[in-house]
């Protein structure tokens, strides 16, 4: 009872993930192309219901970070409550440069200018973390997702042809999709390079889902029922669609829990190794290219956000994946 719960909770929580990086310009505060050059690497906002002059707020409220002057670190801020900033729901914020619009877009947050709500502080061009981290979700999330639908298409259809697939079984997949890669052109747009990078990743993982798909085919083949079915004079055709599919239909959901993760790693490796979506459009993997040096993480922790979304999100695909294979062997 406790592993279902558990299995429902992760489900549900992946549910909103997506639903929320699907939603991105509603649910981020700000386009994932706002810059602030004169806020590089602030510090996450406050929200406080506590102020000095008046107590408490209903609504909560932030305060303006401001640079400390005289201080040979020029990413040192201190929080300046003077002016304080209501946190307002459903407000006209930024156009969404994802869609194109040209104007105002509405946003779930949002504060008064010149109040920023930086929930997650900002990168070294002055860009909401946050922001980012939704954004590049549509990206990192459903390159995993598409990729993993590839994969299981051509997997399911392959599967039948004996030893199709020991080739690309033989080579660790990553470098081979590195080889692949590397062989297709760098600079595309943004929206070329995600289907690019969906249709590699898809393409070169499609072996392993295919050999469990060929070895459920071979066995089922030798079933009772379908000898029976083979001996009234049914089809091949026939077999393959009213008995042996059905076999392999049970295994898919499983497999696809275990492949989207790895597939959504995968386009973070190849977008932190510029081989992916370049900026300015967000992914989790180009978002981390910052962490390449050391002292970044020091002085701005904030930045390896993603890092931990993306293993909170691989941890609920393998929780998913765990329960589907313990009810598949019950």
């Amino acid at each position: 009872m406790k592993r279902a719960y558990g299995f429902w909770a992760a489900l549900a929580m992946l549910a909103g993930i997506h639903v929320v990086t699907l939603a991105a310009g509603f649910f981020a505060p700000y386009d994932f192309a706002t810059q602030d050059r004169e806020a590089p690497f602030v510090p996450p906002v406050h929200i406080h219901f506590l102020d000095a002059a008046r107590g408490f707020h209903s609504r909560p409220f932030v305060c303006r970070w401001v640079p400390v002057l005289g201080v040979a670190d020029r990413f040192s801020y201190t929080e300046d409550c003077t002016q304080t900033f209501p946190i307002k729901l459903l407000v006209e914020g930024a156009p969404d440069s994802a869609s194109g619009a040209r104007k105002g877009n509405l946003r779930l947050l949002g504060v008064d200018a010149p109040g920023r709500l930086w929930l997650l502080g900002t990168d070294e061009f002055g860009r909401d973390v946050f922001s980012r981290l939704i954004y590049g979700g549509r990206i990192s999330l459903f390159a995993g997702l598409l990729a993993t639908l590839v994969s299981l298409a051509l997997g399911w259809g392959l599967g039948s042809l004996a030893g199709s697939g020991e080739l690309f079984l033989a080579l660790p997949w990553l470098y081979l999709l590195f080889a692949v890669r590397a062989f297709l052109p760098l600079h595309v747009g943004a929206g070329q390079a995600f289907l690019l990078l969906t249709g590699v990743i898809g393409l070169v993982g499609w072996a392993r889902p295919a050999r469990l798909v060929r070895g459920i085919v071979l066995s089922a083949k030798e079933r009772t029922y379908v000898l029976a079915a083979r001996g009234f004079g049914a089809s091949d055709a026939y077999i393959l669609r009213r008995h042996i599919w059905r076999e392999t239909r049970v295994v898919m959901p499983t497999q696809a829990a275990l492949l989207i993760p790895a597939y959504i790693q995968a386009e973070v490796v190849m977008s932190f190794l510029g081989l992916g979506v370049g900026e300015p459009v967000p992914s989790w993997g180009n978002m981390l290219v910052s962490l390449q040096n050391l002292t970044t993480l020091a002085y701005a922790w904030w930045t390896a956000a993603p890092a931990l979304v993306l293993a909170g999100v691989c941890l609920l695909y393998h929780q998913v994946g765990a329960h589907l294979q313990g009810q598949g062997k019950a």
